[in-house]
């Protein structure tokens, strides 16, 4: 039995702020910047919102922390934590609680300062009893594990890989927002520093400031708003494991269980969706979640990505605000392919703006390949 409320919620409100290099900010401030101008894109305020939905890059009750630096009192607070894919889970929850009616107003929001207070990746994920004795460079490494896996079974090269990369790059070169905006050839892919084989440098997702703030309502109570609204059609999540040793097979992913279910709530398929958005931690996991979503058979996503078909002007846009390689990744990038899905199906992505796109994915990644969940929207006319 399919019960979720498909379109009778809508996201309608959206921002990013600070992505690339936000000197000066906590990692509080950038998430209080972004949910005060997704607020505004709304024609809301803090005091519309009941339900706040957020975790803290450093604070484990960032839920309590973030909603007393708003000065609100939310009647839901959700901190739940599944990595990157906790945004996504946000949304799905958010949906239900929207439509039940617990809540008339619901912020999703996340910001970090991870670049400019450490210049570096910084993981609060510690190796577990199986692991730590190999000393992992996680979670590089894990993903890793899943690429020469997956290169083994399917024959893919590092070429392909570098296709998702280059991609990746063209559509950053469109972006403004976007931190890395200068060419990337496959000749310096190619070349670049091995980190863990057989991923390199631009394999790896960027280590940036930034934030990000979606605002929830019903479709009801949209229709009376500042902005169109963007109907959520669907929304599911699933997890397999905490350790990358734990997948049954390291070329499938959560990803897709959970996105076959969020096509039912949608009653969509892949050939419908305009957009693609996935997080792309890493060069493996674009081809991993293309095959997993239904975009390509698998063991054919490596294929699939060559010859800038995933790229500006290719049959599948994905990734088109440059995704975690090119773009940001502030820690954890899941809110971040919900607002690109959003200003795509608005028609605001300016330069990179695909034509006519009525539905979007935004498909959130979390741990190590561990936690997958799908969020469906739809334009306002969907």
């Amino acid at each position: 039995m399919n019960d979720f409320p498909r379109g009778r919620t809508a996201i309608v409100g959206a921002a990013t702020f600070g992505q690339g290099k936000a000197p000066g900010y906590e990692a509080s401030d950038l998430a209080a910047i972004a949910s005060a101008m997704a607020l505004e894109d709304a024609g809301l305020s803090l005091a519309d919102v009941d339900g706040l939905f957020f975790c803290h890059p450093t604070d484990t009750m960032g839920g309590l922390s973030f909603a007393q630096y708003l000065g609100i009192r939310p009647k839901v607070t959700d901190n739940n934590r599944t990595g990157g894919s906790a945004f996504q889970t946000y949304v799905e929850h958010a949906a239900y609680l929207l439509d039940a009616g617990a809540i008339d107003c619901a912020l999703i929001a996340y910001g970090s300062n991870q670049a400019t207070a450490t210049g570096k990746l910084v993981s609060t994920v510690q190796p577990m009893r199986y692991e730590a004795p190999y000393r992992p460079l996680n979670p590089v490494s894990s993903y890793a594990l899943a690429a020469a896996r997956y290169m083994h079974q399917y024959g893919a090269t590092r070429e392909q890989l570098g296709a998702v990369a280059l991609a990746a790059r063209k559509w950053a070169m469109l972006n403004p927002e976007a931190f890395k905006r200068d060419a990337l050839t496959m000749d310096d892919y190619l070349a670049s520093r091995m980190v863990s084989d057989p991923l390199s440098v631009f394999d790896c997702c960027l280590v940036t400031d930034g934030a990000a703030a979606v605002v929830m309502t019903r479709a009801d109570r949209a229709r009376d708003l500042k902005r169109a609204p963007i109907k959520v059609l669907g929304a599911a999540a699933e997890s397999h494991h905490r350790e990358i040793g734990w997948l049954d097979d390291l070329t499938v992913t959560a990803a897709a269980r959970s996105g076959a279910r969020a096509y039912q709530q949608a009653g969509l398929t892949p050939a419908d969706i305009d957009v693609v958005q996935v997080y792309d931690a890493f060069t493996i996991n674009t081809i991993l979640f293309l095959e997993d979503l239904g975009f390509c058979p698998k063991g054919e996503g490596a294929r699939f990505v060559e010859d800038g078909r995933i790229a500006p002007g290719g049959v599948l846009p994905v990734n088109t605000n440059g995704g975690g390689l090119s773009c940001c990744h502030p820690g954890m990038y899941g809110l971040f392919p919900i607002v690109e899905a959003v200003r795509q199906l608005r028609g605001e992505a300016g330069d990179r703006q695909v034509a006519d796109a009525s539905f979007a994915i935004a498909h959130g990644n979390g741990g190590v390949l561990s936690s997958q969940a799908t969020v469906i929207l739809g334009a306002a006319a969907t």
